[in-house]
């Protein structure tokens, strides 16, 4: 076994309650939580100015960092103007909520929707994205902190993006087994740019693959390249899994390898 390269989080819901209370649950035995901010509508939903005043304080207690995974109820991508500049100044809103927490990134998705578009569906979509990150980029005081995440797509799809508005990248590796991506080509493609990665199970026997579930769940030649590539990554891993179960299954998993990971 060996020492650990990375830094290692999870969820803010592997109990089935608010985002708070998981943080005091776990908080102690990680380096940073993925505070789950996926829904924007009603405002009620996203964490308060108090909430965020209680995270900062845990955070000191804690001695952990968060990153936050902004909305997917609103999309930077939508074909309507409108919903564009919508999607843009919820997100502002978000990120400035959580101005005075500890967080080291925020995790975007540009949805686009299936099946792949024509290559004039593909080009329109990087279009609207464009536009939908004009209306976003010049708010942040740190583009870098805002990580482009990897979905059902081929990543290539926004790499120009990214190199434009100097974003950087989250690498998701479940979805990578999932949709079938070669993950060591998505690290040559963004390298340094990659500074958080989502990892999670994949049950690629069935149909379709079922994700988000612990990691001993994988099959073994998918979690050896995971393996391989963890072992020089020194960026954030969040096991993102939404129940304990899967949280155990995955932190047994990365014991056989690493030899400092906690046990819950």
């Amino acid at each position: 076994m060996m020492k650990r390269p990375f830094r290692l989080g999870t969820t803010s819901f592997i109990y089935a309650d608010h985002i708070i209370p998981n943080i005091k649950k776990i908080g102690a035995f990680f380096d940073e939580i993925e505070l789950l901010v996926f829904e924007s509508k009603p405002e009620a939903v996203i964490p308060s100015r108090e909430d965020v005043r209680e995270l900062s304080e845990l955070s000191r207690d804690l001695d952990l960092t968060y990153n936050v995974h902004l909305p997917t109820d609103i999309s930077l991508t939508a074909p309507d103007l409108r919903l564009r500049r919508e999607a843009a100044d919820t997100l502002k809103r978000v990120i400035e909520r959580f101005s005075i927490a500890p967080v080291t990134r925020f995790t975007l998705h540009l949805e686009m929707d299936k099946p792949m578009p024509s290559q004039d569906g593909i080009e329109a979509w990087q279009n609207n994205a464009r536009q939908g990150l004009e209306l976003l980029v010049p708010a942040l005081e740190d583009r870098t902190t805002v990580g482009v995440e990897t979905l059902w797509y081929p990543p290539d799809l926004f790499k120009n993006l990214v190199n434009e508005f100097g974003l950087s990248v989250c690498a998701d590796l479940g979805h990578h087994i999932k949709y079938g991506y070669d993950i060591n080509r998505t690290f040559e493609l963004f390298g340094p740019k990659i500074n958080l990665i989502h990892l999670h199970g994949v049950d690629t026997r069935l149909e379709p693959p079922r994700d988000h579930i612990g990691l001993d769940k994988t099959a073994p030649d998918e979690f050896r390249k995971i393996v391989d590539l963890l072992k020089h990554y020194t960026g954030t891993v969040s096991l993102e899994v939404f129940n304990l179960a899967d949280l155990q299954g995955s932190l047994t998993a990365l014991t056989g390898i690493f030899n400092d990971i906690p046990c819950i």
